[in-house]
């Protein structure tokens, strides 16, 4: 994802900053300067950064920390909190409910990705039981019309436009109306962009919107768009009521931090992120989850919603159990392989889980991965039943392996490395044992059930240190909140090899 590199920058300062022996202003200082330099690099806005740095400094104050402190622990959090205030405007958008008819109104500049992503809106909802409608009030961009009626055709949603009509208030009042009639209960309606900044399409905006009273306004912003987004979202937000924001393009090689700047010019939250050209690489943005991924953590709640969305009902109550167990098997790792294919971009997957990205998800080669976990099931196709539910990695001897090579048409090689591959997933595995797996919404209990000595087991020993040891790790789990906790800690499980 483009913000990779980033992560990986504030990931080295916290890094640079707990290896240190003695915590002074000295060592904050230096990874409050690294921080600031990789936020400014990403084109986050410099009044954004300096806020943060001086937030942080006044928060950290070594005079009033008195001797027993973990400073590295105060740090760390500050910092947490900080990039999730700065991604936070600390209000919640219009949340349209099922059932009930909502207009969404999508705004942006041309180019933006606007119409596709109105689709991968409106796909996004269908795929959870809505019934949404398309309408393109696009009359100035050639195909506009065209392309929505491509991707909604795709998707099976139903659309209206015209070829005919140029006028975009009169299209969209029609196509309300009509949707409004069908007990659609999700309209999006799809606006002209430009080029430039024009008075005429601010003025257009706020006609179609007098037209249709939208419930919720929202602003899709290019994530390669860099500094001039904060300008660009004002002014957007100025002209009409914009009420949530939709950030496209995140996986290409843009800086994309300016972007998310939007969010203090619109003082309107992020509410999901594209990540590519496909209707399902369109992810929901929620501000702890992303820092915690951001900063390497992980989002295990987040990683749990996937397997409860995209594994079948039947099959939860078995996975689940055989996780608590921590008992891995072969056709397992096939399973939950094909499952992992299912959810998903695997870039998103994986950095929710980061035992799981280290190996098999290198940065920019989602492909070559893919490819790698479908070359694993077809050796995977050529084993015995006995040899899919063993524990036991002895059963695969040399004669085995060179079976397997040939009846996969793969070489000795790529065998050895499938069979690594799952050595290595097994011992991260194996440290699920005994822990209770919670129900779909019920993360918290999975806290409330856990204390320091139990979360301590997944966590790499240099981690735990550097938080304070087990004392430190209980008292950060109470300050955290058994939701935040989870969402932020959890996703480190097995990032000890």
């Amino acid at each position: 994802m483009v913000l990779a590199q980033l992560g990986g920058s504030i990931s080295r300062a916290l890094q640079q900053m707990s290896n240190a022996t003695i915590i002074d202003e000295k060592v904050l200082g230096d990874c409050l300067n690294e921080i600031s330099r990789a936020l400014l690099q990403a084109d986050v806005q410099f009044k954004m950064v300096h806020d943060m740095q001086s937030n942080i400094k006044r928060i950290v104050n070594f005079d009033d920390l008195a001797a027993g402190h973990n400073k590295r622990r105060i740090i760390q959090q500050a910092i947490f909190n900080e990039l999730c205030k700065m991604l936070d405007p600390g209000k919640p958008s219009f949340t349209p409910k099922k059932g009930k008819t909502s207009v969404i109104m999508f705004v942006g500049l041309q180019g933006s990705g606007k119409t596709t992503t109105c689709t991968k809106y409106a796909y996004y909802h269908q795929k959870k039981g809505w019934k949404p409608a398309l309408v393109c009030a696009d009359t100035f961009r050639a195909g506009a019309f065209d392309q929505l009626k491509q991707n909604a055709t795709k998707t099976k949603i139903p659309f209206y436009g015209s070829y005919t009509e140029s006028d975009p208030v009169k299209i969209a009042a029609e196509g309300v109306e009509r949707f409004k009639k069908e007990n659609c209960d999700l309209i999006i309606v799809d606006t002209s962009g430009r080029h430039k900044q024009e008075a005429a399409l601010f003025e257009e905006m706020r006609q179609v919107s007098e037209a249709t009273k939208p419930d919720l306004v929202i602003f899709v912003m290019d994530g390669s768009i860099g500094q001039a987004a904060f300008d660009q979202a004002q002014a957007f937000k100025q002209s009409v009521a914009v009420g949530a924001v939709i950030v496209t393009k995140m996986d290409g090689h843009a800086k994309g931090g300016g972007a998310l700047s939007a969010v203090a010019a619109t003082k309107s939250p992020v509410i999901f992120i594209g990540t590519g050209e496909h209707m399902d690489e369109f992810e929901v943005f929620d501000v702890k989850p992303f820092v915690s991924r951001l900063l390497g953590m992980g989002d295990w709640s987040g990683f749990m919603d996937k397997i409860h969305e995209v594994v079948p009902t039947d099959q939860q109550p078995e996975l689940l159990q055989k996780l608590s167990e921590g008992t891995f098997t072969l056709r397992l790792m096939y399973e939950q392989f094909q499952n992992i294919l299912k959810m998903g971009p695997l870039g998103q997957m994986f950095s929710m889980l980061p035992g799981f990205s280290a190996e098999l998800m290198p940065k920019g080669h989602e492909k070559e991965s893919q490819a790698k976990i479908k070359r694993y099931m077809t050796m995977m196709d050529s084993m015995t039943n006995a040899e899919l539910d063993s524990t036991n990695p002895k059963l695969m001897n040399e004669s085995r392996i060179r079976r397997i090579a040939r009846g996969s048409g793969r070489p000795v090689s790529d065998v050895m490395d499938m069979l690594e591959e799952y050595k290595r997933l097994a011992k991260i595995w194996s440290k699920m044992k005994g822990l209770k797996i919670p129900k779909k919404g019920e993360m918290s209990a999975l806290s409330r059930n856990m204390n320091a000595q139990q979360l301590g087991k997944f966590l790499p020993e240099h981690m735990v240190k550097q938080i304070g040891g087990y004392g430190g790790l209980q008292n950060l789990m109470k300050q955290m909140g058994s939701k935040d906790m989870m969402g932020g800690m959890g996703g480190m499980f097995g990032r000890d090899k």
